[in-house]
C-alpha cells in the first residue's frame, strides 16, 4: 500500500493554486506553488484558491482524499474583507443561499454560515494595498461554506453589492491556519 504524503500551506497571495503551467505567457508572468516547497512527486492542491486569495491550501499526494474533500460537504471557513456594511438582510440573504453565475448558468448556494467579524482579524499583511479608509467604510465577514464553486465567495458577496477585497480561507474541517505565515508549510497527517 503506498504511503501518502500530506502538507498544509498558507498560499500567499498573487500565487496560483497550481505547481506549474505549460503556457508560455503564465510561465512568464504568474507565479507557482512549486516556487513555495520542494514538493513530492504526485503532489496536488485539495481545491483551489484563485490568485488574488490568500490562506489555507491542502496538498496531498492521494487523490481519494482529494476527492473526499471536496465531494463531501467539509466546512471551509473564509474571511473576507468586503466593501461597505451588509445589512442585516444582506447578511440573510449570504446564509440561506444567493443566486451566482457558474459557467453561464444561475446557481443557488447552498445555505452557509455568515456573521459580521467583530475586530480585524490577526492576519499578516499580503503585501499589497488594499484600499484607504478615504473610499468608504469595509467590513470583515466569516463566511463558512459546504462547496466551493469557482469564485464562489466572491461572487456571493458581489451579488448583495458587497464585492469582496481581501478573502483568506482560516479553516477546512478541523484544520486552522492559526500563526502560520504566507508561504509556510507544514507536515499534515491526512485527517480533517
Amino acid at each position: 500500500m503506498a504511503t501518502h504524503q500530506h502538507y498544509l500551506l498558507f498560499k500567499p497571495y498573487g500565487y496560483l493554486s497550481q505547481l506549474s503551467s505549460n503556457d508560455l505567457h503564465q510561465k512568464r508572468k504568474k507565479r507557482f506553488l512549486a516556487e513555495l516547497y520542494s514538493w513530492p512527486d504526485g503532489i496536488m492542491p485539495i481545491g483551489r484558491l484563485d490568485e488574488k486569495s490568500e490562506g489555507l491550501l491542502l496538498m496531498t499526494t492521494d487523490g481519494k482524499l482529494s476527492d473526499h474533500i471536496n465531494r463531501n460537504g467539509i466546512e471551509k471557513e473564509y474571511y473576507a474583507l468586503v466593501d461597505g456594511v451588509p445589512t442585516e438582510a444582506q447578511l440573510e440573504q449570504l446564509s440561506q443561499g444567493i443566486e451566482i453565475g457558474i459557467n453561464g448558468k444561475k446557481y443557488r448556494t447552498k445555505p452557509c454560515v455568515v456573521k459580521i467579524l467583530e475586530a480585524s482579524p490577526a492576519l499578516p499583511d499580503r503585501g499589497k494595498k488594499i484600499r484607504d479608509a478615504r473610499h468608504g467604510p469595509t467590513t470583515w465577514l466569516s463566511i463558512t461554506i459546504i462547496e466551493g464553486k469557482f469564485r464562489q465567495v466572491r461572487k456571493m458577496t458581489s451579488a448583495i453589492d458587497c464585492p469582496t477585497l481581501r478573502l483568506v480561507r482560516v479553516r477546512i474541517g478541523d484544520l486552522k491556519l492559526n500563526a502560520m505565515q504566507p508561504g509556510d508549510v507544514f507536515v499534515w497527517d491526512g485527517e480533517v
